[in-house]
């Protein structure tokens, strides 16, 4: 019998993100217009493959699979999709799809063939505590929030670049309307900050209890990640940062927090199961 295991899933998922991805490039070359319905189904697909990897990891280690570098990128790539589906269903926006297959499928790829990525696997690593689980899920379903700003941002580039340049034919012309970007991403900028922030505050009310147990660098590190994205949205709110300057920043940003993920997860690979941190209330 095959051994179906959870990296078996994810590697179909990773598959099926780079299915999507060759299509639409193939439709972006020959410049026609991809089918929404079949990159909604392909996504779909590798959506439910990484679900059904990341369900089975997260059974395996007693918790939510956020505890290394490659199940750090595999939520964070799965959390996009996740919005993805909500998002480009409401907005019909097929070339998000294609982006979201992009992104998906790079991040998938690229841990499941770094294998020091998951040599360790540890196994209930927030000792049975939801609130710190819910903090570290939360946080980096932020991340996944800002990848997806990313990608609006991407789309938000090309559309300024075709008005500017009247290159409204080829693969141009299939670009969403430069309003409904710059709505969607403020939508998802508001979201992302606010997401962050809730997880900072609630790993806050935690780590207060057992001050030793903090690592001060991954704490800076999120927390200058979520101040670059709040002032970011500041200056946006107050008509300072827009438009192209404003979308070059999103995508900068999620480059940077990208990185950042490294710190965090070799850090969070050094936290103790047994602190009180850890402890029920």
């Amino acid at each position: 019998m095959p051994n179906f295991n959870d990296r078996f899933w994810l590697w179909c998922a990773g598959a099926c993100y780079l299915t999507g991805l060759v299509l639409g490039t193939v439709a972006v070359l020959r410049e026609r217009k991809q089918s929404r319905g079949l990159m909604y189904l392909i996504v779909v697909a590798g959506y439910l493959f990484q679900t059904t990897g990341l369900y089975l990891r997260g059974l395996e280690v007693k918790g939510c699979p956020i505890g290394n570098q490659f199940e750090i990128f595999q939520f964070t790539g799965w959390s996009a999709t996740t919005l993805y589906l909500v998002i480009g269903a409401t907005f019909r926006l097929s070339l998000l799809g294609y982006f979201t297959s992009m992104l998906s499928a790079a991040l998938s790829l690229v841990s499941l063939s770094m294998p020091a990525w998951d040599v360790s696997r540890r196994v209930n690593i927030f000792g049975g505590n939801a609130w710190i689980e819910f903090h570290a899920a939360l946080a980096l379903f932020s991340y996944g929030v800002f990848a997806l700003l990313a990608l609006t941002s991407i789309l938000f580039l090309l559309r300024h670049f075709s008005l500017k340049n009247k290159r409204l034919d080829g693969a141009f012309a299939f670009l969403p309307p430069i309003v409904d970007l710059d709505h969607i991403s403020f939508r998802l900028h508001v979201a992302g900050v606010l997401l962050l922030a809730a997880s900072l505050c609630v790993g806050a009310l935690w780590w207060l209890r057992a001050v030793e147990t903090v690592h001060s660098v991954k704490i800076v590190v999120t927390a200058a990640v979520w101040m670059a994205y709040a002032v970011a949205l500041g200056l946006r709110l107050r008509g300072v940062l827009l438009a192209k300057r404003l979308a070059w920043v999103c995508v900068a940003l999620f480059v940077a927090a990208l990185l950042s993920l490294s710190t965090v997860s070799s850090r969070s690979s050094e936290l103790p199961t047994s602190h009180a941190f850890l402890s029920s209330p």
